[in-house]
């Protein structure tokens, strides 16, 4: 796979991603939502200081570790990829690899420098947020708030039965998580990596494996 068709998908996942956060981000107040399509699929804009689908880590001090791990784990996705391609990887491989490093690198760029370009989206106040010259924004660096907005309820208004453990008689909703274009990106990647693994690195082997068949067979006709 060539680097060129790498960069490309990685920079249109990006630029989707950031295009949809400043828009939620520049139109929607905190907890503001719209259907779009029916009730199955909503934008639904909320903000989590964590990783991705809004899970936390450790408050202000795991923020900042989350960050600086992501910013660690992003270089050094720019090593592997690079690595990748130059060994000629399956294309599927590296195609998945490319999605979770532009998920991963999405989620970082909210994370390092929202804080310090946006007003505090607050869900009391209802205030929509704008930008602001470069370090008078809600926070530090580092600090940023990840934006997401994409919520698909397609199940609602049911409940777990009451044999099930722990949630026996509350509410169920199908799907919960609210999350984004970067968020989805790291999970398609993880999930057809999964998926396709066998056939991603079998091919690999049988392509290390062919030019030693072919030597061999070429050594063997010239013995006879």
């Amino acid at each position: 796979m060539k680097v060129r068709n790498v960069v490309l998908l990685i920079l249109c996942i990006i630029v989707a991603d950031q295009l949809l956060k400043f828009y939620i981000k520049l139109n929607f107040f905190a907890g503001e939502e719209h259907k779009i399509l029916g009730e199955w699929f909503r934008l639904h804009f909320v903000e989590n200081e964590g990783m991705a689908w809004g899970w936390k880590f450790g408050g202000g001090v795991g923020k900042i570790a989350l960050t600086l791990f992501r910013l660690v784990a992003v270089i050094w996705g720019s090593f592997l990829l690079r690595d990748f391609i130059r060994k000629k990887y399956h294309k599927g491989f590296i195609s998945c690899a490319a999605l979770i490093y532009a998920g991963a690198l999405g989620n970082l760029l909210d994370s390092m420098f929202y804080g310090l370009i946006f007003e505090n989206s607050d869900i009391f106040t209802q205030n929509v947020a704008k930008l602001v010259p470069f370090g008078h924004g809600y926070t530090s660096f580092l600090h940023g708030k990840v934006v997401d907005m994409l919520y698909f309820p397609i199940i609602r208004s049911a409940h777990y039965p009451s044999w099930v453990p722990f949630k026996g008689g509350q509410d169920f909703e199908f799907f919960e998580p609210v999350f984004n274009i970067a968020d989805a990106s790291i999970s398609c990647g993880v999930i057809a990596l999964l998926i396709f693994q066998n056939k991603f690195f079998a091919k690999d082997h049988h392509a290390q494996q062919a030019p030693i068949t072919e030597t061999n067979v070429v050594a063997e006709e010239n013995n006879q």
